[in-house]
């Protein structure tokens, strides 16, 4: 499926894990995909959010206030706990390290069919944003693209309807079908 997608829709993509990171959210959401793509004002479909009034200043803000912060450490030292004092607390009854994640042991040494593997990583991409990926093909089918632009992303963030990137525009008090028709409009 990617082998279809334009390089600024790659682009989008990849942004969205930067985006994630920036927020320190451990998964990749709709919310982040619709960030990537706002990353991309000159982009004539980001620009029909950019345009509504909906930058990517304002969407982040409202996923920083729908979500919080995405780091445990922030949030808790927002209402007055202080993991350091609670580690040495911890360590001082059950020893130092007591907190830290067990080691791996290593795999045992096999030869030929029965060597072990490493496992294989999930994908950080929530199964909503797997949706929109799939949707985002969708369209760009429904479309007869023949690709995968920056606007098909979108309409799949559109589409799938109830993640929080859907959220995000609908919260800002734009028109899902308005959007909808604006951007199939930018997509010829």
């Amino acid at each position: 499926m990617f082998e279809r997608f334009t390089d600024d829709a790659r682009r989008v993509v990849g942004r969205a894990g930067q985006e994630a990171a920036e927020l320190k959210h451990g998964y990749i959401g709709t919310e982040h995909l619709l960030l990537a793509v706002l990353a991309l004002p000159g982009d004539p479909s980001a620009a029909v959010l950019v345009d509504a009034g909906l930058d990517h200043t304002t969407a982040q803000q409202a996923v920083r206030r729908l979500l919080g912060p995405g780091d445990d450490a922030e949030a808790l030292a927002a209402i007055g706990v202080d993991l350091g004092a609670v580690r040495e607390a911890v360590e001082s009854v059950f020893g130092e390290g007591a907190l830290d994640a067990p080691d791996e042991e290593p795999a045992a040494r096999r030869r030929g069919w029965f060597r072990s593997e490493p496992k294989a990583r999930r994908s950080p991409f929530t199964a909503p944003a797997r949706k929109v990926l799939e949707l985002s093909l969708r369209e760009s089918l429904r479309l007869k693209s023949g690709h995968i632009a920056v606007g098909h992303l979108l309409l799949g963030v559109l589409r799938e309807g109830e993640g929080l990137g859907a959220k995000v525009i609908a919260d800002h008090g734009l028109d899902a079908q308005a959007v909808r028709r604006a951007v199939e409009a930018t997509l010829g």
